[in-house]
């Protein structure tokens, strides 16, 4: 979790709300509540466990950044809050009815352990996503622009490696053993304001802010001029529509 760390307050005002685009279809797939006990894994800023507990769900969230930790229990407080991660959940096995994971296994060094840890704690299902079209090509294109090779993404080991489809997901998860699980593909339009994609970069958030942060004066004060300038040629309203894909897994253990 080193690229996440200390980057809570920045990546709650900007994509914590991108994130949590994937919350109606999650939300659909689940049903009704009715008091059953849900584990958010990776829980970032808490405004998806917060959403759950609004849905009547008994909810526990974790969330192994100090950061993020911080912001959900200032805007969330009566949600707890856990120091836990994957791979391993201080749970015993079957704890919560229902374990959901948004955007945690494209983080993860092992996908395959850590889904197996997800099914382990869980008694009727598991809900996970991943991206397949994440915000990076639009940083991809501001470096570009500045002349500025981008990060590299952090490859996975051959092993571990998963197509980034709805049935690539669907096929990993699988193969770490969740049994009946059902991929789909989920669009929806982020439309973000040049201030929050900027106090993401500012931030440190994601790919993007690692880059910012690895750069000199010089080169800092390029990539910002190429940034105004892709805003301003794709600004609608002055605000940014943004579309974004996800696969989202639903795994049935009962």
């Amino acid at each position: 979790m080193k690229e996440w760390a200390g980057v809570g307050e920045a990546y709650s005002a900007s994509y914590a709300a991108l994130c949590a685009g994937t919350f109606p279809p999650m939300r659909e797939a689940l049903g009704a509540a009715r008091g059953r006990r849900l584990l958010d894994v990776g829980s970032g800023d808490g405004r998806l466990a917060a959403a759950w507990a609004g849905e009547g769900w008994d909810v526990t969230a974790c969330e192994p950044e100090g950061s993020m930790r911080e912001v959900s229990l200032r805007t969330h407080p009566l949600v707890p809050v856990l120091d836990a991660g994957l791979p391993d959940l201080p749970f015993r096995d079957g704890s919560f009815d229902v374990v959901v994971a948004n955007f945690v296994l494209n983080h993860v060094g092992s996908p395959r352990t850590s889904a197996a840890e997800l099914r382990r704690v869980a008694r009727e299902r598991v809900i996970a996503t991943t991206w397949t079209r994440s915000p990076s090509w639009l940083w991809a294109e501001v470096a570009q622009r500045a002349g500025i090779e981008p990060v590299a993404g952090r490859r996975l080991p051959e092993s571990e490696e998963f197509e980034r489809t709805a049935e690539g997901f669907g096929r990993m998860l699988d193969e770490a053993g969740m049994g009946r699980t059902g991929a789909v593909e989920h669009t929806w339009t982020w439309t973000a304001t040049p201030a929050a994609l900027w106090t993401s970069v500012e931030g440190g958030v994601a790919g993007a802010g690692a880059l910012f942060a690895g750069l000199g004066p010089d080169a800092r004060r390029n990539f910002r001029t190429a940034f105004d300038e892709v805003m301003e040629e794709r600004l609608v309203d002055g605000a940014l529509p943004l579309e974004h894909r996800a696969a989202i897994a639903v795994c049935t253990l009962i």
